[in-house]
C-alpha cells in the first residue's frame, strides 16, 4: 500500500484579486471531489498572525520585526496543520503563504530572495501555487467596491512593488498565474482545470 500523499495548493496576488472567494470554492469542488480538505489563511488566528493583522489597522512594525512575526506564525502553521494534514493525504488550500510575505515584505526593500530562502528552510514548497494576477488600479477599485479602505498593507506604490515580485515567480514550473480580471467564475473554472490535474 503506498502511503498517502497530500495535495498542497496557495493562492496568492495582491489585495482585491479574489483569492479568499477563489480559496474557499477550490476547496469545495475538491470535497466535491471526494478528498478531504483543510482550508487555511495567513496570517493565521493564531497568537502571531493575530498580532501581524492588528498592525494593518494601527500602524505597520519594522520591516525586520514584520518578517520575525510572519516567520514565527507561519512556522507554527506548518508544525501544528500543514504538515500533518500533508501526511495524511489530505488536500491543503491556502490564502496567502511565504510568497506574500516575499511580496509584501520585499516591497519594503527586504530581498525577496533572502525571504524565500528563510522560509524554505523549514515551509514545505507548495505543488502547486496560483498567482491571481490583476492591475493595481483595478484591484483596488474592487478593495473600495466592497466597502473596505486600503489599509497599510495596500497602498497603490507598495501594491504595484507586490505585484512585481509575485510576477517574478512567472515561469517556475509549479507556478500558473491566473488572470483574475474576469467574471469570478470562469477564474474558478480555470483554477479547477490545472488542479483536476492531480486528482
Amino acid at each position: 500500500m503506498t502511503p498517502p500523499h497530500g495535495l498542497f495548493i496557495v493562492l496568492e496576488g495582491i489585495d482585491g484579486t479574489g483569492k479568499s472567494t477563489q480559496a474557499k470554492q477550490l476547496a469545495q469542488w475538491f470535497r466535491e471531489q471526494g478528498r478531504e480538505v483543510i482550508a487555511s489563511r495567513e496570517p493565521t488566528d493564531g497568537p502571531w498572525g493575530t498580532k501581524i493583522r492588528a498592525t494593518a489597522a494601527t500602524g505597520r512594525l519594522s520591516p525586520e520585526e514584520e518578517l520575525d512575526y510572519f516567520l514565527r506564525d507561519r512556522r507554527e502553521h506548518v508544525e501544528q496543520l500543514i504538515a500533518p494534514a500533508l501526511a495524511a493525504g489530505k488536500v491543503v488550500i491556502l490564502d496567502r503563504y511565504y510568497f506574500s510575505t516575499m511580496a509584501y515584505q520585499g516591497s519594503r526593500g527586504v530581498d525577496p530572495a533572502e525571504i524565500r530562502r528563510l522560509n524554505e528552510a523549514f515551509a514545505p514548497v507548495p505543488d502547486v501555487l496560483f498567482i491571481l494576477d490583476l492591475e493595481v488600479e483595478t484591484a483596488l477599485t474592487r478593495i473600495g467596491g466592497r466597502g473596505d479602505t486600503a489599509n497599510e498593507f495596500e497602498k497603490q506604490e507598495s501594491l504595484a512593488k507586490c505585484r512585481e515580485v509575485f510576477l517574478t515567480l512567472a515561469g517556475e514550473p509549479f507556478v500558473h498565474v491566473i488572470p483574475s480580471d474576469e467574471k469570478p467564475e470562469a477564474v474558478q473554472d480555470r483554477l479547477r482545470q490545472l488542479a483536476a490535474e492531480f486528482l
